[in-house]
Parts: C-alpha cells; structure tokens; sequence
C-alpha cells in the first residue's frame, strides 16, 4: 500500500470528548470515527486490525471443535418472551416495532435465537455435544456511552454456545473454551487473566472473565487477585477473609440499649468523632432502588457496598443509589420524620433489608433509627434488628484483605474485559422447551455454556496495554500493516529507488508494508508512523549513499542502521517469529 493511497486522514489534537487513551488514540490516528453517540465508523486501518482479531478467533475456535453461523441481527420479540426476558432485560434492549406493528429488539446478544435454532436441529443425543458461533455487530443501548469502543452502543463481538447431554459434558466444553480463549489471546499479543466474574443479566451458575491487565484508568474493574495461589476475581464476585477489627461496642463503653443525642453527625466520620468509636462498631444503613423497589443494604461502616453483589442478593436487573428525597419519602412511609443521614432498619417493616456477613459480627453496635441527630448505641441484631430478610456477600473487596484460598495479602490491579465464559446450564433450554432424546427415548433439556468475545474491544484493549505519548504500537500479530518505509526525501532518486525496492522484497515475502510516497516534511512521516504504530520503519535517507537505512522498532524505540538488504531480512525474521509467515 502506498501512504498516498491509503485512507486515513490523521489529526494534530486528541478530540475532546474522548476520555480514555485508546479512545483518544485510535480517533487521532484515523481508526475510527464518531457517527453518533456510541457508534464508531470502522475505517480501513481499524478494519484490517478487527479482521485480524476475527481470524485469529475463527482458527482457534475452528481448532477447538466449534462451527461458524451467522444469525439474525434483528430478533423478534417472541423468543425473548419464551426465556421471559423481554419485561426484564432493562432498557439496554433497542426495542422497536416494524410496518406491521410486530415488536423486535436489536440483538444485544443471542441466547434466545440459538437455543431456537438448537431446538429446531438438534433432536437427539447423538448430535451432542455441538458448539456453534458467530462473529457479528451486536447493540446495547447503553444509558451512558463511553471510552470509545471499550463502551459502546455498536460493538463486534464473537459468541458462541455450546449444547451437552449433561453437566459433566458441560464442564469439558468449558475447559476446551478457557484453553482455546487462552491461546486466541496469546496470539493477539495480549496477556490476559482469567477471573471469577458476575454473570450478569445473561445468567447462569459460574462465569469467568479474561481481562487485560492495563495501569489505565480505561480498565472497567478492578480485578483482586492472590500471587500465592492461582486466586482472581472480578471486584463484583471477589471475596476475601478480613483483619482482626473491634467489633463489639462493649468495649467503648456500650453496654446496654439507649437513644443517645448526635447533633449534626450525618457522615459516619463525623458520628465517630463525636462518640469516640471506631468506625467497625457501627452499622450503616444504605438505601438503594432495585428494579423501582427500595432495598435497605446493611453492612459494617468501615465498608463499602457492591452493587452489582446486592443487586443479585436481591434477585433484581437495575439498581441505583436512592436520592436523598427518596430516601426521606421512605422514612415518612414509615412514621418517621428523620433526615436522610439518620437512616436505620428499625420500624422498616415492609421493604427487603439485606445485611452483609459482616454485620454477623457485631454487638452491642451504633446504628441510625430514622430521627435526625439521634443514634441507638449498644444495639444487638436479634433483639434489637429484627427486620432483616436475609443475610449475604454484599461488601466491596478492598486492597490487602486476605485471599479466601490461602490467607495471604490480596493485591489488586485494573482490568479490561474482553471475553467471558458462562456455565447457562438448563437457565435457556427449559423455557424455550429446547430438548433432545436421550439414550432411552426421554425428552431432556440442552445443558448449554455462552462464551464471548469482544473483537472490537480486544483491539480497544490491546491500544490500552501498549502506547507510549506518541502513539499506540499494536502487536505485529494484529497491527493494520507489519512494516513502514519512509523515504526522507521523494525527490531524492536513490532514496526513492531503494525505499521502493525494499518495498517490493517485502510485498512478495508476504510482508504487509506501507510505503510513504507523500512529498512531506520527514518529521510529518515519522509522527504518522508513531501515531499510526506501524511495527517496524525502515527509513531511507541520507546514509542511503553509505549504504545503510535506519531500522526503528515501534515497541521499543530501539533504532539500528543496517544495509538495506538487512532490514528486509530482519523483518521477515521478526514476523516468523511470532507465527505469522
């Protein structure tokens, strides 16, 4: 390709509405462009990087065993209803009506059409086990789009779905799926941990994450993980063993059930400041809107509330923080005239109270009772709390809390997702009525697994992990082009007639190269293939008459001059090297 033709118009400034690096990247770079809020237009650079990441999936998921389809990117209404999740997915659903007033969504993902399809053609269990896949352009409408392609409304992604006789078969595909995540990634030139995750609104009773480790802000999770045994997980399934902490008020003098006065102490700071205690005796009480419902969440104050970990202890698909007049509507509810920092389980007859097993450990405890400035203190659950509906793992992880597996210091880093794998079970195939015939002639439901891949936000993820302030340096294995070169002068013959021989030896070894033809000043070139992270340049200039070029690795910055012939030799050498030629 020469750099006169090639599509791609790069831009002096990051644009301003972008917030993260591979969203500021790839924009600049001439990737992608905005269309509207979260769609992108993938333009030919990024085109060429997303087919690369899909043949990479396509070969392993191949080698695994997995068959390829293409399904319906407009679903209709009636399977959802068949797996009930039509009422319930939330709004992220695109739901639309056509000319003849038939409902349909948009496909946010395509466990209800599978299992149709499945349904439909796999009767017996002779055609088990099977895994079918398809890589296609999915929509979520998204309340808040953002981070470029990592948050999107529009995105590629790959699923697949396997169908099995039983659990045990299940648990084998699930293996042959991390096994074959594991490599698809390697050869991305991507290094990825494989965490316990959230199954989310897509269900089921286990699920793992692959997540890019990146020291970005980008990353979607923290991500807990233990070096001395092989324990990790995402911050909305992790758990952990807790330090040593005071947790009976005894001990500070609360010996017995009182109202005491705390004026003008709304913050769990300003309550242990005033009565002297430490934050580990008191119980703080939250008020959250589950599915349009409130929801009282109970936990030790020194703590912090998962949301999406309350949000499944309810059972619920939405949740949010309770506003601040919400949260006195509920009190008033109640009897009670209090203001909102003052608010506590007691009196809260009719609403779901979830308490976090950290509150198992408390006694004679510090706790709101929904009137302003005042405090119970030395409150014990059973007597004093009698409302709670159950307790759960409700709580946060935080850094240098103990692994669950072997006691030893968590650590924690940020992560970006870009594949999952979830054990569904029977969650699709009952509903749906979604049956083969076993050995003895009995109808049974499909046992099936979902495993996903973002291929959009695998490359999004990948500009994460390796950029620099000059521009992204993709890894050769998934880069748009493998190599640049740059004539310093194109009015210069030799240099020209060398830059375009060098070109010619790489194009007929297989090597993808650019060659940079545009009449430009060579600091505009060289910032353009910065920019741009063309994995090797191969400059032609002046030392051209001593008979050397300039070799630049991208990665590295490294620069070596070296014969023409050389650098030719080097590139294909480094390209075989990592499985490509």
């Amino acid at each position: 390709m020469k750099m006169s033709k090639l599509f791609v118009q790069t831009l002096r400034e990051f644009p301003s509405d972008a917030e993260v690096v591979s969203h500021k990247m790839l924009v600049r770079a001439g990737y992608i462009r905005k269309l509207t809020s979260g769609v992108y237009e993938y333009l030919p650079l990024m085109w060429r990087v997303l087919k690369k990441v899909e043949d990479i999936i396509r070969e392993e998921m191949d080698r695994a065993g997995a068959q390829e389809l293409l399904l319906p990117f407009v679903q209709p209404k009636e399977l959802w209803e068949e797996s009930g999740r039509w009422e319930v997915y939330g709004k992220e659903l695109m739901r639309l009506r056509d000319r003849h007033d038939r409902e349909m969504c948009l496909g946010p993902t395509a466990e209800e059409v599978i299992t149709a399809v499945a349904r439909d053609g796999l009767k017996s269990y002779k055609q088990l086990p099977c895994n079918l896949y398809q890589i296609q352009s999915k929509f979520r409408d998204e309340v808040r789009p953002r981070y470029g392609l990592l948050r999107g409304r529009e995105f590629i992604m790959k699923d697949a779905y396997s169908f099995d006789m039983d659990e045990e078969g299940l648990d084998k595909e699930y293996k042959n799926m991390a096994d074959a995540y594991t490599r698809i990634f390697k050869r991305c030139g991507l290094e990825t941990k494989m965490v316990q995750s959230d199954s989310g609104a897509i269900g089921g009773s286990v699920s793992h994450e692959f997540m890019v480790i990146t020291t970005t802000d980008a990353g979607e999770n923290d991500v807990f993980y233990c070096d001395s045994c092989d324990y990790s997980a995402n911050s909305n399934h992790a758990v952990s063993k807790l330090p040593q902490a005071d947790t009976d008020g005894n001990k500070f003098g609360f010996n017995e059930v009182k109202i005491v006065d705390t004026p003008n102490t709304k913050s769990i700071d300003e309550l242990c400041e005033f009565l002297n205690i430490p934050s580990t005796i008191i119980l703080k009480s939250l008020v959250y809107v589950v599915d349009k419902k409130y929801v009282l969440a109970l936990i030790r104050a020194d703590k912090q509330v998962e949301e999406t970990k309350l949000m499944n202890a309810v059972g619920g698909i939405d949740i949010r923080i309770a506003s601040e007049a919400e949260i006195l509507e509920l009190m008033q509810q109640h009897g009670f005239n209090g203001k909102a920092g003052f608010v506590g389980p007691k009196g809260m007859t009719d609403i779901t109270i979830i308490a976090d097993e950290t509150v198992k450990d408390l006694k004679n405890f510090v706790v709101g009772i929904n009137e302003t400035d005042k405090h119970m203190v030395g409150a014990n659950l059973d007597k004093d709390i009698p409302t709670i509906t159950h307790f759960a793992d409700i709580r946060l992880v935080e850094k240098d809390e103990f692994c669950p597996q072997c006691g030893q210091p968590l650590k924690v880093t940020r992560g970006i997702e870009v594949g999952n794998i979830f054990k569904l079970g029977t969650k699709y195939s009952k509903p749906m009525n979604a049956v083969y015939l076993d050995k003895n002639g009995k109808a049974q439901p499909y046992v099936m697994g979902c495993y996903g891949i973002g291929v959009s936000r695998t490359a999004a993820a990948a500009v994460e992990r390796y950029h620099d302030d000059n521009g992204m340096f993709l890894p050769v294995q998934i880069a748009p082009y493998h190599c640049v070169i740059v004539p310093v002068s194109t009015k210069d013959e030799l240099q020209m007639t060398t830059a375009q021989k060098i070109y010619d030896d790489l194009i007929k070894a297989g090597v993808e190269a650019v060659l940079d033809d545009r009449d430009e000043r060579p600091g505009v070139k060289f910032k353009d293939a910065d920019l741009i992270g063309f994995p090797y340049r191969i400059t032609v200039g002046k030392t051209i008459t001593e008979g050397n070029v300039e070799f630049k690795t991208r990665a590295t910055g490294e620069i070596e001059t070296i014969k023409p012939e050389q650098s030719v030799e080097k590139v294909i050498n480094l390209i075989k090297e990592v499985g490509i030629l």
